[in-house]
């Protein structure tokens, strides 16, 4: 399913209602909702309206009813600049009432990123279930087609029962943690999130051309089946039949 907004505010409010619906759902039926969290800037203005006193979303979410994971996260201490945990607990986690306990950092700053990967998983089974599904999976899509640590050529791709791995890719912070297909698949609900006139190409590209490994994001599947796409009129400028 794709759904166009107007713009990059109009998507982090629809981003925050899905969160919103899923965790109060969650909550009425006495469990606790379990998200994961991902990377770059375009999830920020999500934590930022998710966190905003005066906005609607901080009194109206049961904060302690989450449990909040990530989908990937480079291999540096917790308070590097590149740290995708750094970006939550600042623009999110340290504003908002959701219980320490509860938020599961991906170890990637162990000496070796192979532990940090198992140990990873260990968490996730641990507090999931042996399934480790979880409940809802924000995800971003990079300019090549990665998403979470999933880039193209990657051996990664091929993992078919681990739920993390340790990865090496080209990019600045090379050594990555990711959730791998097997984890996304167990998924209840994932959610791509795209803003922004430089998404526009790769975006046309997984949505409207056969999946294939070379746009990891397009071979995305949950247990409900295909991914929501939440885009701004930007990203969605490049659709046939000009759906923004």
């Amino acid at each position: 399913m794709i759904l166009v907004l107007d713009d990059p505010a109009a998507l982090a409010r629809a981003a925050a209602d899905e969160l919103l619906g899923g965790a109060r759902a969650a909550a009425a039926a006495g469990r606790v909702f379990s998200v994961a969290l991902s990377g770059g800037t375009t999830p920020r203005a999500l934590f930022a309206l998710l966190a905003d006193p005066a906005g609607p979303y901080r009194a109206a979410l049961p904060w302690d009813a989450l449990s909040v994971f990530w989908g990937d996260e480079r291999c540096v201490p917790p308070d590097d600049p590149e740290s995708n945990y750094r970006a939550a607990f600042q623009g999110l986690l340290s504003r908002v009432p959701v219980p320490p306990g509860r938020v599961h950092r991906i170890p990637a700053d162990l000496p070796d990123p192979e532990d940090a990967a198992r140990r990873y998983e260990a968490t996730l089974r641990a507090e999931l279930g042996p399934s480790a599904s979880l409940d809802l999976v924000f995800l971003g899509i990079g300019p090549e087609g990665h998403t979470a640590s999933l880039f193209p050529g990657s051996p990664a791709l091929h993992e078919a029962k681990r739920l993390t791995a340790a990865v090496t890719v080209k990019a600045k912070t090379p050594r990555r943690v990711t959730l791998t297909y097997p984890a996304l698949a167990a998924a209840k609900r994932v959610i791509f999130l795209a803003e922004g006139p430089g998404k526009a190409d790769i975006v046309r590209r997984v949505l409207e051309a056969p999946p294939g490994e070379d746009r990891p994001a397009s071979l995305v599947r949950s247990a409900a089946g295909d991914p929501l796409w939440l885009l701004d009129r930007a990203a969605a400028a490049g659709l046939s039949g000009r759906r923004a």
